[in-house]
């Protein structure tokens, strides 16, 4: 099993969930963050963190978000990890509530 960052941290990316990860598992893309389900370990240590909901695990994952399982697991081996919190970008409370934004996830 792995967690999945799905469709709600696009374009917020916040962070605070790779300041928690004991394996540095997640990855950054432009808008959006992935975590490597080869070095994922299951310890559930992300998922509260996040502020928008956006990490399942990969049982607990809605039907509509199972495109992110492929997603997580391809993006993961392009995208540099991150390992610190940064910034989110400064309209990512704009976005918090957004619904169907994979349309904007920029590779």
């Amino acid at each position: 099993m792995t967690y999945i960052v799905t469709e709600s941290c696009i374009k917020c990316k916040y962070t605070d969930c790779v300041e928690v990860c004991p394996v540095d598992c997640f990855h950054e893309g432009p808008n959006f963050l992935v975590i490597d389900p080869e070095e994922c370990i299951d310890c559930s240590l992300c998922e509260p963190e996040c502020p928008v909901n956006a990490i399942y695990a990969e049982e607990d994952l809605p039907e509509e978000q199972k495109q992110f399982l492929e997603l997580n697991e391809e993006l993961s081996k392009d995208w540099p990890v991150i390992s610190e919190k940064i910034d989110a970008p400064e309209d990512s409370a704009e976005w918090e509530d957004v619904e169907g934004k994979l349309q904007y996830l920029e590779r």
